[in-house]
């Protein structure tokens, strides 16, 4: 599914949806993923549900199905080109976007 045209709480449900399947597929019980990645059953059933649960929780779960590196593969810089890569290596150590840097 592309996600161009979701709304967030679309987005949320699929992927709250998406992660009980890999729990299911992987014959796992919500107490056994929830206990390896240290967090409570009620967490992961939260979770599981699409409701509101720290990013540090899914990360636990997406380690114990194995499913990291679709983690590590959020927010990777777009590097298309040598310009690109050259303001990713000079904005690397940028803290702060002044007010009225861009060409609007």
């Amino acid at each position: 599914m592309n996600f161009s045209f979701s709304k967030p709480d679309e987005v949320v449900s699929l992927l709250a949806e998406r992660l009980r399947n890999e729990r299911l597929v992987q014959q796992m019980t919500q107490s056994e993923v929830a206990s390896r990645a240290g967090i409570g059953v009620n967490t992961l059933s939260n979770l599981e549900a699409g409701k509101n649960v720290g990013i540090e929780n899914v990360i636990r779960v997406a380690m114990v199905l194995g499913r990291i590196k679709e983690i590590e593969a959020l927010f990777l810089p777009k590097l298309e080109n040598i310009d690109d890569i050259m303001r990713y290596e000079k904005g690397a150590g940028r803290q702060r976007i002044r007010k009225g840097s861009h060409n609007d």
